[in-house]
């Protein structure tokens, strides 16, 4: 009995072996005619990581509305080229795999909505001009939500104490519980990949036209953070400073380039730091 079992086990595997043999010989063969066909390609793997952008509704009950982006809105200031350039530094200083950004065009900006359906896809939110941006309480809870559960958010490109309060209305509606806090100097996130002990302020290239590094009344920057119950942060807080333009302007000659490549340093790093906490 047990060599009838073993047998009959034997010619099914030589029998799956054999159709497996064929079904591949049929397929670079072609059709009936003997045409060649072309040869069988995996599908290539979907990046690890995509730069994703929190897409927000304006605070119009602050004076607030529009934006320089590329399809309105303040979310969308300095889009694509931020995504565009920050992208291709981390393909190049980084093994992270993400999108070509040559091949995106301007697919490389992802927008994300709090509500939308996808939005725990991604671990990495950027919010560009937050001191304009407006959360209801919906909206809130499920950013509050992605947080908790693992998400990061990096905000940039907001000025003076205006707009810090706008920023603090929605904030607060995430987390009322939570302070904001400056973060300290000897925080991993600042040497997950650089020792950024270095800090200066990234202005946007219109103040420098001005031959200033700040806006309004927002004269001293902060890197400034949320941080979870276990000490992980989830929200990094770039206040009165501009990295979006610095990304944006990494080709223009009138943009230092010191101030690019920190920018860029500070950027990769928030995402490193997403990815692995």
């Amino acid at each position: 009995m047990g060599s009838r079992v073993r047998q009959v086990s034997q010619l099914l595997g030589l029998a799956t072996a054999t159709a497996l043999c064929a079904l591949l010989s049929g397929a670079q063969a072609g059709g009936a005619e003997g045409a060649a066909s072309a040869p069988l390609q995996l599908a290539a793997a979907p990046p690890e990581f995509r730069l994703a952008r929190l897409a927000y509704n304006d605070n119009f009950a602050m004076g607030f509305g529009g934006g320089r982006g590329m399809r309105g809105g303040s979310w969308t200031t300095d889009a694509p080229e931020a995504e565009y350039h920050l992208t291709q530094g981390i393909r190049r200083l980084t093994r992270i795999s993400t999108i070509d950004p040559d091949r995106a065009g301007n697919d490389v900006v992802l927008p994300v909505r709090p509500l939308d359906d996808d939005l725990f896809d991604y671990p990495f939110l950027y919010a560009v001009e937050v001191g304009r941006w407006y959360l209801d309480d919906v909206e809130a809870a499920r950013l509050r939500d992605y947080l908790l559960r693992g998400g990061f958010l990096m905000v940039d490109d907001f000025h003076g104490s205006v707009q810090w309060e706008s920023f603090m209305e929605s904030l607060r509606r995430v987390f009322p519980d939570r302070e904001v806090v400056e973060i300290p100097d000897d925080h991993e996130v600042f040497h997950v990949v650089w020792d950024l002990d270095h800090k200066v302020q990234i202005p946007g290239i219109y103040a420098l036209m001005t031959g200033r590094t700040y806006e309004q009344d927002g004269v001293e920057p902060h890197w400034r953070g949320v941080f979870d119950d276990k000490g992980r942060l989830m929200v990094a807080i770039n206040f009165n400073m501009d990295l979006g333009d610095a990304w944006e302007h990494a080709d223009t000659p009138e943009y230092p380039q010191p101030l690019t490549a920190l920018a860029y340093r500070f950027g990769i790093s928030y995402a490193i730091y997403a990815m692995s906490h």
